[in-house]
């Protein structure tokens, strides 16, 4: 039996939550290794009933510096005791001097994006360009210092290996349909009610907190076009508040707003605020085209789901969204609002083309799994485990 170790007190939300939810319960289903995992207490309830797993909480930092250097401090101790054969880094930062053959998981894709610096250099954003750039840093100094870097597209790992000079494995993050749609769970009565008042439109769905780099600008200016097109019959559904305080982390909502209001009577474009993981489904369900504007990302789990719940897809003509949507979306340049309505109004315009980009979605969607996922990084950690020799 091999013993992992897996540090993933960095994940928050987002992407790195995702990650956990899913890989966490097929490690403790496994009988062939036992997994022992750091998290926050905030997070550290959610996984207590899993079997086979040894939860170790740690205090959350004031930030992700300081996080670090207590990680650099602590974790070779609690590595040591609990056995472990190999370190699972789940949180792009690797520990530098680990006691034992170290897997490092990198996901961030801003890190790498020139997108970004030049997104937060015209907004005055000086603060958060530092604070990536010292991350990224790190980040890049932990691609060496790991035995094996792995990233969750073939397209980020490139983008890994040209920033690092280090070679990067590509590991789809998986999906499970039958967890994502249960058959359980119900919209909030808000949501429902909003999408029932836009039966007679063109349903769009972004699903995302929002941030720069998901470019809502791009979008926000593709909505007037539409409006003009379509004779005031769509909206635009997000998963977010754009007010600044309902909006959390530090992303500034003002310049999103400020489009907003240049380009739409205020009614085209409905903040649903968040909607729980397990009825999430029934959402996607209820629209009628998932558009996705983001200049920079390395996976893009919602897209997936998207492809499960039947829907075509308006995606940046991003590397990374062609290597996950296939055939089951039509891109555009990531800056052009133009061509993102045109798109919309081809699917629109077209019942068979949306047909088909929907077919294709869902024979898509049942390429990526997280068992397999878990199947691939447990046989790179033995493998691993085994060219170390005995601890």
């Amino acid at each position: 039996m091999i013993r992992l170790f897996m540090n993933g007190a960095a994940a928050s939300a987002g992407g790195g939550l995702t990650y956990l939810r899913n890989v966490l319960p097929h490690l403790a289903r496994r009988s062939d290794c036992h997994t022992s995992v750091l998290l926050s207490p905030q997070f550290a309830r959610e996984f207590v009933s899993l079997q086979n797993l040894a939860i170790i909480e740690m205090e959350d930092s004031s930030g992700a510096l300081t996080r670090f250097v207590r990680e650099q401090r602590l974790l070779p101790k609690l590595i040591g005791q609990s056995g472990a054969h190999v370190l699972i880094s789940a949180g792009n930062f690797a520990l530098w001097n680990s006691p034992v053959p170290q897997i490092l998981l990198s996901r961030n894709s801003l890190y790498t994006s020139a997108d970004f610096r030049r997104d937060l250099r015209a907004r005055g954003q000086y603060s958060m360009l530092a604070d990536t750039l010292f991350k990224g840093w790190i980040a890049k100094h932990s691609i060496r210092r790991a035995e094996v870097a792995v990233a969750p597209s073939r397209a980020f790992a490139d983008d890994l290996e040209q920033w690092s000079g280090r070679k990067v494995l590509a590991l789809h993050h998986g999906f499970d349909r039958e967890a994502f749609a249960p058959g359980t769970g119900i919209l909030p009565e808000e949501a429902s009610r909003r999408l029932e008042q836009a039966r007679d439109c063109l349903r769009l769905l972004f699903v995302s907190h929002y941030n720069y780099y998901r470019n809502f600008e791009t979008l926000f200016r593709a909505m007037p076009i539409l409006n003009h097109r379509l004779k005031g019959k769509v909206k635009l559904f997000l998963t977010c508040h754009l007010k600044p305080e309902k909006n959390p982390g530090s992303y500034r909502t003002d310049s999103a707003l400020a489009v907003a209001d240049r380009s739409h009577d205020g009614e085209n474009i409905v903040e649903l605020g968040a909607i729980p993981y397990g009825s999430l489904h029934h959402l996607y369900r209820a629209c009628n085209i998932y558009v996705s504007p983001a200049y920079a990302e390395s996976f893009a789990h919602p897209l997936i789901e998207a492809m499960s719940g039947g829907l075509p897809l308006v995606a940046s003509d991003l590397r990374v969204h062609r290597e996950i949507c296939g055939d089951a979306a039509l891109f555009f340049p990531r800056f052009s609002p133009e061509q993102l309505a045109e798109r919309i109004l081809q699917i629109q315009a077209s019942p068979k083309l949306a047909e088909t980009l929907a077919s294709n979605g869902l024979r898509r969607a049942r390429d990526f799994s997280w068992s397999s996922h878990v199947d691939q990084l447990l046989t790179l950690a033995t493998q691993l485990a085994n060219s170390s020799g005995p601890n």
